[in-house]
C-alpha cells in the first residue's frame, strides 16, 4: 500500500475517484447516480485507470531494474535469492523517493550551467534586467536615512537615521494619504479580482472557436489602451453636459461632475480598471482551464452533471491553486496603486479621495526637491507591500499547502 500511495502514476486514478464520490455524495440535482448502469460504467473506468496505472509501475519498475542490473555487473548474482534482494532493495527506494531526493547530492552550478547553457543564455536576459532595474537602484535606499547633498552624492549626506520617516508619520497627511491608497487598493481587488475568473470561465463554456477569438479579442483590446488615453475618454464621456455616459445617468437621476465628485472617484476608478484590464488577466486563468485533464469532464458527464455543477466540480478546484497565487501577488502590491492614472485624474475637486502615496512622492520628491523624504515614503510604502505578501503567503501555505514559497 505505501508502494501506492507514494507512487503518482496512480494520483490521476484516485483524483477520478474522489470526483465520482463527491458527484455521487452531493447528490446533484438531476444527475443519474443512482442508475446501477452509470455506477458500473464509473466504476468501469476508474478500474480501467487503475490497471493501466499498474502496467505503467510494473514496466517502470522492470526497466529501473534493467539498468540498475547494468550498471553494476559485477555486483549481479545469478541466484535468486540474491536477485530478490536486489529487487527488494529497489522497491524500497521507490518507497522512500520523497524521503531520498531531499537528501540527494545537487550537481554543482558550473558543471550545470555548462551542461545546460542554452537554457541559462536564454534565462540570462531576465537576469539581468532584474539586477540592472530592480537590485541596483537598492543602492539608493540609503538615501532614506541621510539628508541628501547635491555636492556629496548619495553616501556623503549627514546621517539622519528615522529622521524622515517620523515626519512622514507626523504629517497631517499622513492618515487621509494611507486610508485614500488602502481604499482604491482594497475596492480595486475586492471588485477587480472575481472579474477575471468569472470572464475565463465564461470563454472557457464557448465551443464555436471563431465566437470564442471574437469575444477575447473585444475583451483584451481595452488593456493595450494607453493611459493618457483612458482618461481622455473618461473626461469625455463623463462631461455633465455633453457626456453619453452622463446623460444616460441622468435619466436616473445622477447628476453633476462624476469627476469632480469625491464620492464618485473611486468607483469610477475602479470600474474604468476593470473595464481595462480585466480580458487581459483573465488570460492567466483561460491557460490554467485549458490544462484541466478532459477526462475529468467525461467522468462528471458520466454522472449527468450539468455545465453549472461541472464549473463548480472541477472547474474552480483546477484554478484555486492559480487563484490563491495570484492573490498572494496582488496583496504583495497592496499600497502600489498606478501613478499615472491617478495623477491625470486628480483636480482641485477630488484631491482630498485622490491623494495617494504614489502621487504624493512625486510631489515632494520632484516637485519640492524632498528626495530624501520621498525616498523614506517610498521605503516605508515597499516595507508594508513586503510585509503583506509575507503574511498573506504564510497564511495560505498554512490553509491550502499553495504559496510563493
Amino acid at each position: 500500500m505505501k508502494l501506492i500511495k507514494e507512487t503518482s502514476v496512480l494520483k490521476p486514478s484516485c483524483k477520478y475517484f474522489g470526483l465520482f464520490s463527491r458527484l455521487y455524495k452531493s447528490r446533484i440535482p438531476g444527475a443519474v447516480c443512482c442508475d446501477s448502469f452509470l455506477r458500473f460504467a464509473s466504476e468501469t473506468i476508474i478500474l480501467c485507470q487503475c490497471t493501466r496505472n499498474l502496467i505503467f509501475i510494473v514496466l517502470d519498475v522492470t526497466v529501473r531494474l534493467i539498468l540498475d542490473c547494468q550498471d553494476e555487473p559485477d555486483n549481479f548474482q545469478h541466484d535468486s535469492q540474491a536477485v530478490m534482494s536486489k529487487k527488494g532493495r529497489f522497491l524500497m527506494k521507490i518507497v522512500s523517493r520523497k524521503k531520498a531526493s531531499s537528501g540527494r547530492v545537487r550537481e554543482p552550478l558550473v558543471r550545470n550551467m555548462r551542461k545546460r547553457y542554452q537554457l541559462w543564455l536564454m534565462l540570462l536576459p531576465a537576469v539581468v534586467s532584474i539586477a540592472v532595474f530592480h537590485y541596483g537602484p537598492m543602492y539608493g535606499i540609503q538615501l532614506a536615512f541621510r539628508e541628501f547633498d547635491f555636492t556629496k552624492g548619495l553616501t556623503g549626506g549627514e546621517f539622519v537615521g528615522m529622521k524622515y520617516f517620523l515626519k512622514f508619520f507626523r504629517s497631517f497627511q499622513f492618515a487621509d494619504i494611507i486610508r485614500n491608497t488602502f481604499a482604491i487598493s482594497f475596492t480595486s481587488l475586492l471588485l477587480g479580482f472575481p472579474v477575471p475568473i468569472i470572464l475565463a470561465l465564461m470563454m472557457n463554456q464557448i465551443r464555436n472557436k471563431g465566437m470564442r477569438k471574437t469575444i477575447q479579442t473585444i475583451f483584451y483590446a481595452p488593456h493595450f489602451i494607453s493611459t493618457v488615453v483612458l482618461v481622455g475618454l473618461l473626461n469625455v464621456l463623463l462631461a455633465p453636459n455633453t457626456g453619453i455616459i452622463s446623460s444616460m445617468l441622468g435619466l436616473f437621476g445622477i447628476t453633476g461632475n462624476l469627476l469632480g465628485d469625491k464620492t464618485a472617484f473611486v468607483p469610477v476608478y475602479v470600474l474604468s480598471d476593470i473595464w481595462q484590464h480585466a480580458g487581459w488577466n483573465s488570460i492567466i486563468y483561460l491557460a490554467a482551464l485549458s490544462s484541466v485533464d478532459t477526462q475529468l469532464y467525461d467522468a462528471a458527464r458520466v454522472d449527468g452533471a450539468g455545465k453549472w455543477q461541472t464549473i463548480w466540480h472541477v472547474d474552480i478546484p483546477c484554478l484555486t491553486p492559480t487563484m490563491i497565487i495570484m492573490l498572494i501577488l496582488s496583496m504583495g502590491n497592496i499600497l502600489s496603486v498606478g501613478f499615472e492614472k491617478i495623477f491625470l485624474m486628480q483636480n482641485s475637486t477630488n484631491l482630498s479621495v485622490a491623494e495617494v502615496i504614489s502621487t504624493y512622492v512625486y510631489k515632494i520628491g520632484i516637485r519640492s526637491n524632498q528626495y530624501s523624504y520621498s525616498a523614506a515614503i517610498g521605503l516605508f510604502n515597499t516595507l508594508v507591500n513586503f510585509a503583506m505578501l509575507m503574511l498573506v503567503n504564510r497564511i495560505s501555505r498554512k490553509v491550502s499547502e499553495t504559496s510563493l514559497f
